[in-house]
């Protein structure tokens, strides 16, 4: 773990693994310190920023983290619906070597959890794609990815919050309220949260 000073009340901690990124989350987000002003996970880093003199209560919080394991939390569970059938269904299940009905049943089986959110507001990059549906980006992206579509790219799966470029696998689409600026917190996807997709026609 590596420390950084971000500007003078904010920190950026350094780790190599999601699975780090995600054990110093759950460790800050657990102690409850109320100088912590915004707690931002990304794929190797956690952006913690707080009130005037508040680094010190954290510094002490990290030097706790044990990274092999998560604090103890209880995430909250969303639950989305999706129509399973993307314009890459068919690219998806062919290079996972099943049908298309079994790409869906494979990704409603797992439980995800949201590892980070970036990209565009209210995107969220979900863990726990089962490795068979595991693959890469398009060859080319496309210029405009409708809103709400459900895609896979790497070891992620996610869907799009609004219309945005994007080079992910698209497998179904839902019409669950993704990002809404009038609700507090917008996203409806926060870093912990569980996440269970649903088929639905």
């Amino acid at each position: 773990m590596r420390l950084r000073r971000c500007g003078t009340h904010a920190v950026l901690v350094e780790v190599d693994s999601l699975g780090e990124v995600e054990a110093v989350r759950a460790a800050v987000h657990a102690a409850q310190l109320p100088d912590v002003v915004e707690l931002v996970p990304a794929a190797r880093t956690v952006l913690i920023s707080t009130k005037p003199g508040g680094l010190a209560s954290v510094r002490r919080v990290l030097e706790t983290v044990d990274l092999e394991h998560r604090a103890e939390t209880d995430p909250r569970e969303v639950v989305i619906p999706v129509v399973y059938d993307g314009p890459d269904l068919d690219l998806v299940a062919e290079t996972a070597g099943v049908g298309p009905d079994e790409v869906a049943r494979l990704h409603t089986s797992a439980t995800y959890s949201v590892a980070f959110c970036g990209f565009a507001p209210g995107f969220a990059y979900l863990v726990g794609l089962p490795q068979v549906l595991q693959q890469p980006r398009l060859d080319s992206p496309r210029t405009k990815v409708p809103a709400g579509s459900v895609g896979v790219a790497g070891e992620y799966t996610a869907a799009y919050p609004r219309a945005t470029p994007g080079g992910w696998r698209l497998i179904g689409r839902t019409d669950a309220p993704l990002f809404d600026p009038r609700r507090d917190p917008a996203a409806l996807l926060q870093p912990g949260d569980r996440v269970r997709f649903e088929a639905t026609s």
